[in-house]
Parts: structure tokens; sequence; C-alpha cells
């Protein structure tokens, strides 16, 4: 072999690394969050807009059939949550941020269901993509319970991914396509009013 073909060999190897990392830097990294909050267009609206995420993609998770349907899972039936997807890029937001966000717009003390929304469909739960996730977020849950926030304890579960199904497209973004539907649903189920509670900071929720 010529000295200068093997150099080039060499470099080239050296080289795709390189480029390898440069192309990911310009993508962004990705990471994902998988969330369950009762109703889906609710927990889709608090983390479509902001900065450092990619996607929010509302669906279904944990239950015991495959590509299920909303007018299926809404029966509490198959098992499944109504969830949210959320692509994020980690250097921008942090899971950490992820899951403060969640806690803010869902009550973790209410079993079976989220306000106006009843069934296991609508439980609460972090589905965890990898040890650091469920770290994570079982520090996070710790912290919160021990903060004195809440009279009642959490019952927000903490679980390992299972296969997401995004929901139907009328699903996605409803909170943007149908906009007055929406801010109407969120009202009259009490989830706007709770959320407004927690952002101005009360420290005991009954």
């Amino acid at each position: 072999m010529r000295l200068w073909t093997l150099y080039l060999i060499v470099l080239a190897g050296f080289l795709a690394p390189l480029s390898s990392w440069a192309e990911d830097k310009a993508a962004g990294r990705r990471e994902k969050a998988l969330l369950a909050g009762g109703c889906f267009w609710c927990i889709e609206a608090a983390y479509d807009t902001l900065p450092g995420v990619i996607s929010a993609v509302s669906g279904y998770t944990g239950g015991r059939i495959k590509n299920p349907k909303y007018f299926a899972v809404v029966t509490g039936l198959t098992g499944h949550a109504e969830s949210v997807e959320v692509v994020f890029d980690p250097e921008v937001i942090s899971y950490r941020r992820i899951l403060e966000i969640f806690w803010e717009n869902i009550d973790p003390t209410q079993e079976g269901g989220q306000f106006a929304d009843r069934g296991s469909q609508y439980r609460t739960a972090i589905f965890y993509q990898s040890e650091e996730q469920r770290a994570e977020a079982e520090a996070s849950r710790r912290e919160l319970q021990e903060s004195g926030r809440f009279k009642r304890p959490l019952v927000t579960e903490i679980l390992p991914a299972e296969e997401f199904y995004p929901a139907e497209e009328n699903h996605q973004d409803y909170h943007v396509k149908n906009a007055e539907s929406y801010e109407r649903y969120a009202e009259a189920s009490g989830r706007k009013a709770y959320v407004r509670s927690q952002r101005k900071g009360n420290k005991a929720v009954p």
C-alpha cells in the first residue's frame, strides 16, 4: 500500500467523527419525554411553543392493544393513557424543566383522572426513556412532595416508557386549530383556573 493512500485512510478516519459531531451540533441534540397528564390537548399546548421544544405530539401509551383509536381509548377499556411525546433539545431546555412544566399543568394528587375528565385513560404518569430520566423524575416528584405545596400525597406514577401511538390528526394542535373550543373546554374543566393558581405560587393545595 502506498504511503499517501495510508495517509488518506487515517485522515478520513480522523475527520469522520468530526463531521458527525458537526452534523449533530447543527441539527441539535434531541431527547424525548413521554408524559400523561389527562387531556392531551392541554398538555400539548403547555409545551408547543417553548424554546428548545422541537415537537409536542398527542397520542396514547400504556395500553394493551396496538394502534388504538381515540373512540376506543376514551372508553377506558384499552388501558391506554392520553399522553404527549415531547421532543426537545437538552442544550436549550432541560429534562428537569420539562418536568417542572408538567407538574404545573396537572394536579398530581388526583386519582382516577384529571379535573373534569375521569377514568384511567386520563391518569397522570411520567414514562421514562432511560435510567437517568427515571432518577430525575423520582427526584423531581420527591422534591415536590416535600415542598409542602400539596396537602395530599402525590399519586402520579413513574413508569418505563412503552410504545407511543400518535393520535389522529384532528387531535394534533387542537389548541391552535380549534382555539375557541379549546379555551372553553380548558376553562370549564377547571384546569385553567388550577394552572393560574399554581403560577401564582400557592403553597398549599388541598
